[in-house]
C-alpha cells in the first residue's frame, strides 16, 4: 500500500495537460480519467446521430458539436467529452481555446457495457446541475434501444424510452426528429451474430 498522498489537480492544471495530451481524459474532483476508445458500433451509432441532426440544424442558431468538444458541468467541476453535443443559443465557452462548452441544450452518450451505469448515474447527475440543459438521450449500442430524458418546467426529468426500429423520437429543445432505423443504420447486433 502506497503512503503516498494523492495529489489533487486544479482545473487549469487538468486543461494545461488535457490541451497537450495526445488521448482525452475527462476530470472530476481533481483527478484525471483516461477514455478508452469506442467500440466500432459506438462510433457508428454517434455518426450517425451527427448526420440525421446536421441537416436539421444547419439554417438554425443551433450548432452541432462531435465528441472532441469538452463540457464543464461548472457546478460540479466535471469536464467530460459527450459523444454528441448541441447547443442552441449562443455558445458559451471556459476561455479563449474555445474548447471547453459551458451551456449544452442536447447531450447525447452512447452506452456501451464499461460506461453504461456510469452515463446513465453519476454523471446523469452531474449533468443534471447544467441549468441549459433541456434534454439527455442515451443510446444503447448493443439493441434497439433509446431513453430521452426531458427537463420539466419544474425542474423535474421525465423519461421516454423506445425499444423499435419503426420509432421517431421527438428531440423538443432542438425541434429535431431522430428514427431509430437512422440511428441504427447499418449497425449488426451481437444476436444477429456479428460483433
Amino acid at each position: 500500500m502506497s503512503t503516498n498522498p494523492m495529489i489533487r489537480l486544479t482545473p487549469e492544471q487538468y486543461l494545461a495537460l488535457e490541451r497537450k495530451a495526445e488521448i482525452k481524459s475527462e476530470f472530476y474532483n481533481g483527478e484525471m480519467f483516461a477514455m478508452s476508445g469506442a467500440s466500432r458500433w459506438h462510433n457508428l451509432i454517434a455518426g450517425n446521430v451527427l448526420a440525421e441532426l446536421h441537416p436539421q440544424l444547419k439554417n438554425r442558431l443551433c450548432t452541432i458539436y462531435p465528441s472532441d468538444m469538452r463540457v464543464k458541468v461548472s457546478p460540479a467541476g466535471l469536464y467530460t467529452y459527450p459523444d454528441v453535443t448541441v447547443v442552441c443559443a449562443e455558445a458559451q465557452f471556459e476561455d479563449q481555446h474555445f474548447d471547453t462548452l459551458l451551456n449544452p441544450t442536447l447531450i447525447v452518450e452512447v452506452l456501451s457495457k464499461t460506461t453504461a451505469a456510469y452515463d446513465q448515474g453519476q454523471k446523469f447527475e452531474q449533468y443534471r446541475k447544467l441549468a441549459a440543459l433541456k434534454e439527455y438521450l442515451l443510446i444503447a449500442q448493443d439493441k434497439y434501444h433509446l431513453m430521452r430524458y426531458s427537463r420539466q418546467p419544474d425542474n423535474q426529468w421525465l423519461l421516454l424510452e423506445t425499444y423499435s426500429e419503426a420509432d421517431t423520437v421527438t428531440l423538443s429543445s432542438i425541434e429535431c426528429r431522430l428514427a431509430l432505423a437512422d440511428v441504427y443504420a447499418k449497425v449488426d447486433f451481437p444476436e444477429k451474430g456479428i460483433v
